[in-house]
């Protein structure tokens, strides 16, 4: 699939947010998608390996991917807000991809802190998807704040920064709670791993678009 790139300037709350645009080729997207990076304060960036596979795995699916710098990071405007402005900044995103295609269905993705910025946005936007890998747990709101999407959690079982256990203990006390998509031997970065995380997103994501009726 040929893919367009376009490299944009997003209003946020804090000042301009640099962007990514990435949509196939024919401009006839399936849906939108949204990608969150890591922890901007350990050298998270739209350009992280784990976000970028996120973002090749949803145009692979013919969805318009957006992914950005949170307030502070790159040529973003603004500086870090522990979660809070960065949860605005994604809301700022998403607003920029509904305005330019107002129909379309929308996918929430997130990477680790990214992931948890992706939870509490999904909330309030009502995703078809929402795909969060590696989150951190202690990060997600409380249970009567969590999106009612389908939800899919992607976790390496030898992630030494945030530990499964912890992850299977939250997911079993959710009503009814995210799938879990474990991957074997993969650590937080998922180094070696990178596919079958993708592999996991499209498994996923493809039949949520094709419940809603695939084409936005």
């Amino acid at each position: 699939m040929a893919i367009r790139r376009e490299v944009l300037e997003i209003v946020g709350p804090a000042g301009a947010l640099e962007a990514l645009l990435e949509l196939p080729d024919d401009d006839s997207p399936n849906a939108v998608g949204l990608v969150c990076h890591p922890h901007p304060l350990h050298g998270g960036t739209m350009d992280n390996k784990v976000v970028y596979t996120l973002a090749r795995s949803l145009v692979g699916l013919g969805i318009a991917t957006l992914r950005f710098n949170f307030r502070g990071v790159g040529a973003s405007e603004g500086s870090y807000d522990d979660g809070r402005g960065e949860t605005n900044d994604a809301l700022a995103a998403a607003d920029a991809l509904r305005a330019r295609w107002p129909d379309a269905e929308l996918v929430v993705t997130g990477f680790s802190f990214g992931a948890a910025v992706a939870v509490r946005i999904a909330r309030a936007l009502e995703p078809v998807a929402l795909v969060t890998v590696a989150p951190p747990v202690e990060r997600l709101p409380t249970t009567d704040a969590l999106p009612r999407c389908p939800w899919l959690v992607i976790h390496g079982s030898g992630d030494a920064l945030v530990g499964i256990d912890a992850v299977v203990a939250w997911i079993n006390e959710q009503p009814p709670g995210p799938e879990l998509a474990l991957i074997d031997g993969a650590d937080h970065f998922f180094h070696g791993k990178l596919g079958e995380v993708r592999t996991a997103v499209e498994a996923f994501i493809a039949p949520c678009l094709d419940a809603v009726g695939g084409d936005a």
